[in-house]
């Protein structure tokens, strides 16, 4: 059956490169499978049926909502607002209010691409008018989005966590030293570019006006904190939470901002629906192919010959990032995950790496490869926002990339950045 697998698996890749849907492709893989293995047929559909009926999956489409509400609900404005008050009249202050933004924003949308289509549309108007050039405002927009999937709430770790049976509260704990890491390593490569660019630098603007920034922000910077102190004690399961933030996000722009038109929900709940709907394709196609790799046994063949031939969990960890940088410059995040996770997870059990760390490192591997290209889905959309080409966008991105990859190295070679406080809240 491995041997038949393989064959299979190369007949797949064929018909990805010539342009096959992923999801049809991962079904059909799963069909031929069972047929040429003279399996019932009827064992596919029975796996696709079970792949969705999991209750930390429900955690998908409300964060999808969620997101949705809050860009049409005037909060990225806020948010925007106020971490310009906080850090905007430093040099180059703008980008620096551009990373704070992406990090408040982060723990509300859990997307990268909800993160560059709401908040980093505003960021880069707000960019180009007050004279910054529109790669730069594209490049850090880009950069500073892929935070948004690594700080809880995260869509990607939601998936992550439900395909590799990992604890979904304990990759979003994971999450948080990472994202902030990666805040820190932009603002830090911002201020280099700052200073060689000559970018504008304003002044302080006082502590009144950085508290009305504050009270103007403030119901919508509780969201991350009724998030978190939910989950954190116990009150709630990270399902629940995203079901208790998409009512917050429903009743911060009807009844406390009022600038949500009860119009528009009817039009959001479909945007929801079809984005949902393309995810779930996904994962049922996925869990379907997975199922028959574990019957097939490559996982179980591939993980001692990856443990005979490399051995060291630092070796493996590097080439896991390579794989993953370069899968991630030519395929879409989500079907790079469900692809690669039924066959990656085992070695890297099989090799001591604690799940939550290896979690962590995957899903940012993979939000990186948003902002690469030929297929980042990030750049497409900054470059479009920001009304220049997509050559020059991919150029400009470069220098943003290196301090994302500082941080993936030290993930790599420290675990007690991603585990440590996971440890402590929740005893793993």
């Amino acid at each position: 059956m491995t041997t038949l697998m393989f064959e299979i698996l190369a007949a797949w890749l064929v018909a990805i490169l010539v342009g096959v849907p992923i999801y049809a492709a991962l079904g059909l893989a799963a069909v031929a499978f069972v047929a040429l293995a003279g399996m019932p047929p009827d064992i596919v559909p029975q796996k696709l049926a079970q792949s969705i009926n999991s209750f930390p999956l429900l955690a998908a489409p409300l964060f999808i909502l969620m997101g949705n509400i809050m860009n049409s609900s005037g909060i990225t404005d806020r948010i925007f607002g106020f971490a310009t008050a906080c850090v905007g009249w430093v040099r180059g202050g703008l980008c620096h209010a551009n990373i704070l933004a992406s990090v408040i924003f982060a723990g509300m949308s859990g997307s990268a691409v909800a993160d560059a289509g709401g908040v980093g549309a505003l960021e880069i108007r707000a960019m180009k008018k007050a004279g910054y050039d529109a790669e730069t405002a594209a490049a850090i927009t880009a950069a500073s989005a892929t935070i948004g999937p690594i700080i809880p709430p995260s869509l990607p770790m939601v998936i992550y966590g439900v395909s590799a049976d990992v604890s979904i509260g304990g990759l979003f704990l994971a999450g948080i030293v990472p994202g902030l890491l990666m805040a820190g390593a932009l603002a830090a490569m911002a201020t280099v570019v700052a200073r060689r660019k000559g970018m504008p630098r304003h002044g302080f603007p006082g502590a009144r006006e950085l508290w009305t920034a504050y009270k103007r922000a403030h119901w919508a910077l509780m969201t991350p904190v009724i998030l978190f102190g939910g989950m954190m004690g116990g009150i709630m399961t990270p399902t629940e939470a995203a079901a208790v933030a998409t009512v917050y996000a429903l009743f911060l722009g009807l009844v406390i901002y009022r600038e949500f038109d009860i119009r528009h929900l009817p039009r959001l709940i479909v945007d929801t629906v079809e984005t949902t709907g393309m995810v779930l394709a996904l994962v049922m196609a996925a869990a379907a192919l997975a199922w028959c790799l574990s019957i097939a046994r490559v996982p179980q063949t591939l993980a001692p010959f990856i443990v005979d031939n490399i051995g060291n969990p630092l070796l493996f960890l590097l080439a896991v990032n390579v794989l993953l940088l370069l899968v991630g410059c030519f395929m879409e995040a989500l079907a790079a995950m469900l692809i690669l996770i039924p066959i990656l997870t085992p070695v890297a059990a099989q090799l001591g790496i604690d799940p939550i760390q290896f979690g962590v490192i995957f899903v940012l591997n993979l939000m990186v490869g948003t902002i690469t290209p030929p297929v980042g889905v990030v750049l497409f959309i900054t470059s479009r926002i920001a009304n220049i080409s997509f050559e020059a966008m991919s150029r400009a991105i470069v220098p943003w990339l290196l301090p994302l990859m500082a941080v993936l190295v030290g993930l790599s070679l420290w675990p007690k950045l991603t585990t440590w406080l996971p440890r402590d809240v929740f005893g793993f």
